[in-house]
């Protein structure tokens, strides 16, 4: 997998769009500046987890005695579940049922918004691969900084799409996503009848 299509990927798993309408409700009590500030710091924090859960990750997973093909299809799995609850979600508008909160740290704005299970799996999978891991920091920089301005642009993308707009946009989203999902969990079979 390239740079680029690595970094499609994760973008899709961040579902900036699709977590627009979350970040707009946990954040409406505060001013536009200290929107940006929240979002840029929780964006910077959930960064530095997939990061951190790329380099560490690999060393639990031996750890633990957990091959590349349990890896895989669970991963898969999880993803497969999240791209499930995009595309048929339980509300309409989650936002309105989401608990007040002055301020919100690190969860669930950084994670499991960002940084959730499926992007931590993804990163662990594809760095266990042999893949460059600059290439892989490289996709992650790329994916975190589409959506940070996804997420930074929230109010105006709402204006212009409407609730119904990204509702529709984190389906498509989920719908791409189940293919990616259902290709990890594939190759983590192929994996474990081969081994």
């Amino acid at each position: 997998m390239n740079l680029f299509s690595f970094a499609f990927s994760l973008f899709l798993l961040m579902d900036s769009i699709g977590n627009i309408p979350l970040y707009l409700s946990l954040l409406k009590n505060l001013n536009p500046r200290r929107q940006r500030i929240v979002i840029l710091r929780e964006m910077a924090i959930a960064l530095l987890i997939i990061i951190l859960f790329m380099y560490l990750g690999d060393g639990l997973m031996h750890f633990l005695d957990i091959s590349d093909s349990t890896i895989q299809i669970a991963g898969g799995l999880i993803l497969f579940i999240i791209c499930l609850k995009m595309i048929f979600p339980s509300d309409e508008y989650p936002n309105e049922n989401l608990p007040e909160q002055r301020e919100p740290f690190i969860v669930p704005l950084a994670v499991p918004f960002v940084a959730g299970p499926a992007v931590l799996a993804a990163v662990m999978i594809y760095s266990r691969q042999e893949i460059n891991s600059l290439v892989i920091v490289g996709a992650i920089l790329i994916a975190w900084a589409a959506s940070l301005v996804v997420l930074l642009a929230a109010s105006f993308l709402k204006s212009v799409l409407g609730w119904r707009g990204l509702i529709a946009m984190e389906r498509l989203m989920g719908l791409i996503l189940i293919l990616i999902s259902v290709e990890m969990f594939l190759t983590g079979v192929r994996r474990f009848m081969e081994q």
